[in-house]
C-alpha cells in the first residue's frame, strides 16, 4: 500500500478505538479522522465534505422531524393501546408487540417508538406481576428489523443510498431494499417471538429489584444536625428505614468512609449510602431527620404539588458521559436534582455527585413538571419518562401528523418526487401548520448523528481515493478465494456487523461500502447487491447494548446486563448474515 493508504488506515483504526473506548462522541472522533485526512493532503475538501451536500443527511435531519411530531401528537397511541393487549402467554405478547413496533419502524425513526413504548411496558408488566426484560430487548430488536425494510427505516439505508449515487449509481429506491429485507425481518420476528422466552433471563427493572430483593437505584443522604436520627446508633437507624431499603455505604468528614457498623453512632452532616427502589427512595425523603445529600439545592420543596419524579437514560453522546453530576453543574443546566443512579448489573457506592456517568446510565430525578418536554428528544437522554405518568393523549393534530407521513411514503414510493423533496415538505408542513413550533422542529434534530453521516462521507472518500478499499479488497479476495462470491459476500457481511457493533451504524457502512464494491467487481457480483448487503448488514445491531441507539434506550429500563443481548442477538445476527449472503446471490 502507499503511504496515504497507511495513514488513512491509522487514522480509522486510530477513531474506532477512540470510539470503543467512550473518550469523545462519534461526531468529535470522525470529523477530526477527516480533518486530519484533509490536511495531510488524502482527501480534497471537496472529497472530505462531499457528505455535507449529499441528500443523506438533510433527508434524515428532515425525518427527525417527522417523527417528533409523531411523538408528539400521539399518533401511534392507538398501536400502543393495541400492543399491550390481554395475552395470556409471554410470546403471545410479544407477538402483539413485535409485529406492530415492526411495521411502525419501516417507515418511522424507530427512537421516538420505542421513547413511546418502553415505559409503558415497563407500566404494564409490572401490573401483569411480570418482568419487563421479557418484552424490552425484543422489542429494541423488532424496530431494528423493522427499520430495515425501507430506504427510510433507517438512516442507514440512507447513507448508502447517498453513498451510491455519490459513485455515480442512482440511489436506491423506496422499496428497493424491502425484497430481501421484508424476509429477513418476519424470520427475525418468529426467532425473537419463539426463543426469547427461553434465552432471555428474567432481569429486575429499578422499580423492581428491591421489591425481590435485589438491589436498584443508589441513594446517598445525610443525617441532618439535631435531629431523630442525630445520636442513634446504626442498628438503631436501621430500624426506622423503610422495608427494602439497603446501606452499604458510611461517610463522615475527617474519618474517612467504609462500610456501615451496627455500633457506629450517627452524628448530624454523615452521609449515608442506601440501595433501593422507586419507592424506597421516595420514601426515605419522608424519614424525619434524613434528607437527601442534594436537598441543599433543590429550587423546591422536595414533596410538592410542583414536581414530579422522572427516569432519564444517558444518550452515549450526551454531555453527561464521561462527566460528575459537579462537572456539569447538572441542577443549573436541567433545573433537576439527581436523587438516585441505577447502573444495570454495578451499584453506583458514594458520592453520588461524584461519580462518573456511562452510556445507558438511569437517572431518578426530581423536577418541574415540564423536565420531560424540556429534555424529550435532546441528545442529552435517550429516555426521558415520568413515573407513573398516564400515557399522553391522542391529540387531534394526529391525522394530520399520519397524512403528512403518509404523502412521504406514497409520494417516495410512487417516485412523484424524490425522498429528499418530500421529506423537506413534510416537514415544512409540520411547522407551518402549527403543530410544532420552529424550535421543536430544530431541537427534534439529532445533529450528531447529521455530523457523523457527513464525516463518513469524507472517510469513504478517503478509503477509496487513497487505496485502502482496492487493498481491503485484495485482502478479501486473497482469503476467499477458494469460496467464490459466496465467500466475497459473507467477509463482506461479517466485517460490516462486526464493525457496526463498535462504531455508528452510518460510519460502518461508509467505511464497508468502497471496499465491497471494489469487491464485488473483482468476484462479478453486482454493484447494487453488494451495497444492499452493506446496508443491512450494518443495521444488524443486536450483540450489544451499545451497538444500537434503541438497545441503549431499554438497557437500563429493562435491568440487562451487558452479556445479556449476545443471548438472543447471536441467533438474529446469523440469521442476517446467513440470508443476506444467499438472497442478495440469489
Amino acid at each position: 500500500m502507499i503511504w496515504e493508504a497507511w495513514l488513512t488506515l491509522a487514522v480509522v483504526t486510530l477513531a474506532v478505538l477512540v470510539l470503543t473506548r467512550d473518550l469523545v462522541s462519534p461526531a468529535v472522533a470522525f470529523m477530526a479522522a477527516v480533518v486530519v485526512l484533509l490536511i495531510a493532503d488524502v482527501v480534497t475538501p471537496g472529497e472530505a465534505f462531499q457528505g455535507f451536500s449529499n441528500p443523506a443527511p438533510i433527508t434524515v435531519a428532515a425525518l427527525y422531524v417527522l417523527a417528533r411530531a409523531v411523538e408528539k401528537s400521539g399518533a401511534l397511541q392507538p398501536m400502543v393501546r393495541a400492543t399491550l393487549g390481554t395475552a395470556r402467554s409471554v410470546r403471545g405478547a410479544l407477538a402483539r408487540m413485535t409485529v406492530p413496533v415492526a411495521a411502525a419502524s419501516a417507515f418511522l425513526n424507530n427512537t421516538p417508538i420505542i421513547a413511546m413504548l418502553s415505559p409503558q411496558i415497563g407500566e404494564w408488566a409490572d401490573r401483569r406481576g411480570d418482568s419487563a426484560s421479557r418484552y424490552l430487548m425484543p422489542l429494541s430488536f423488532a424496530a431494528i428489523l423493522g427499520g430495515m425494510t425501507t430506504l427510510i427505516g433507517t438512516s442507514t439505508n440512507l447513507v448508502v443510498s447517498g453513498l451510491l449515487e455519490e459513485q455515480g449509481y442512482d440511489p436506491f429506491t423506496m422499496f428497493e431494499l424491502t425484497r430481501v429485507a421484508l424476509p429477513l425481518a418476519l424470520v427475525g420476528l418468529v426467532v425473537t417471538v419463539l426463543v426469547s422466552p427461553n434465552l432471555l433471563p428474567d432481569r429486575l427493572p429499578p422499580r423492581q429489584e428491591a421489591r425481590e430483593g435485589g438491589r436498584s437505584f443508589s441513594v446517598r443522604m445525610i443525617v441532618e444536625p439535631g435531629g431523630p436520627l442525630d445520636g442513634l446508633r446504626m442498628d438503631e437507624a436501621w430500624s426506622v428505614l423503610p422495608e427494602g431499603a439497603t446501606m452499604v455505604y458510611f461517610e463522615r468528614d475527617g474519618e474517612g468512609a467504609g462500610q456501615p457498623h451496627p455500633e457506629t453512632v450517627l452524628k448530624g452532616g454523615d452521609f449515608l449510602t442506601l440501595l433501593g427502589d422507586t419507592d424506597v427512595v421516595l420514601n426515605l425523603h419522608d424519614i424525619s431527620g434524613l434528607a437527601s445529600s442534594q436537598q441543599p439545592h433543590l429550587p423546591f420543596e422536595f414533596r410538592s404539588a410542583r414536581h414530579s419524579y422522572f427516569e432519564a437514560v444517558i444518550a452515549p453522546e450526551s454531555r453527561l458521559v464521561g462527566q460528575s453530576l459537579i462537572d456539569i453543574r447538572f441542577l443549573a443546566r436541567y433545573q433537576a436534582t439527581v436523587v438516585a443512579i441505577h447502573r444495570a448489573g454495578e451499584p453506583v457506592h458514594g458520592h453520588l455527585a461524584q461519580a462518573q456517568l456511562k452510556p445507558g446510565d438511569t437517572l431518578m430525578v426530581i423536577a418541574d413538571q415540564g423536565f420531560g418536554e424540556r429534555w424529550r428528544g435532546r441528545n442529552d437522554f435517550m429516555l426521558v419518562s415520568r413515573l407513573g405518568a398516564p400515557a399522553p393523549p391522542l391529540s387531534p393534530n394526529a391525522v394530520v401528523v399520519l397524512a403528512v407521513a403518509a404523502a412521504v411514503v406514497v409520494g417516495a414510493g410512487l417516485q412523484i418526487l424524490p425522498i429528499l423533496h418530500l421529506s423537506l415538505l413534510g416537514a415544512l408542513a409540520l411547522v407551518v401548520l402549527g403543530i410544532l413550533t420552529p424550535n421543536e422542529a430544530k431541537d427534534s434534530i439529532d445533529f450528531d448523528v447529521i455530523v457523523v453521516i457527513g464525516a463518513a462521507f469524507g472517510l469513504a472518500a478517503a478509503v477509496e481515493s487513497s487505496g485502502l478499499g482496492q487493498s481491503a479488497a485484495d485482502l478479501i479476495a486473497a482469503v476467499s478465494g477458494n469460496f467464490g462470491a459466496q465467500g466475497a459476500m459473507a467477509a463482506i457481511v461479517v466485517s460490516t456487523i462486526a464493525l457496526s457493533s463498535i462504531i455508528t451504524n452510518n460510519a460502518a457502512a461508509a467505511l464497508v461500502l468502497p471496499i465491497a464494491l471494489t469487491s464485488a467487481g473483482t468476484f462479478g457480483i453486482d454493484a447494487r447487491a453488494a451495497a444492499v448487503a452493506v446496508a443491512l448488514s450494518a443495521s444488524a445491531s443486536f450483540m450489544t447494548p451499545i451497538a444500537y441507539q434503541t438497545n441503549l434506550m431499554v438497557y437500563g429500563p429493562g435491568g440487562y446486563h451487558f452479556g445479556d443481548y449476545a443471548r438472543l442477538g447471536t441467533p438474529l445476527t446469523l440469521v442476517v448474515a446467513v440470508g443476506l449472503v444467499w438472497s442478495t446471490l440469489g
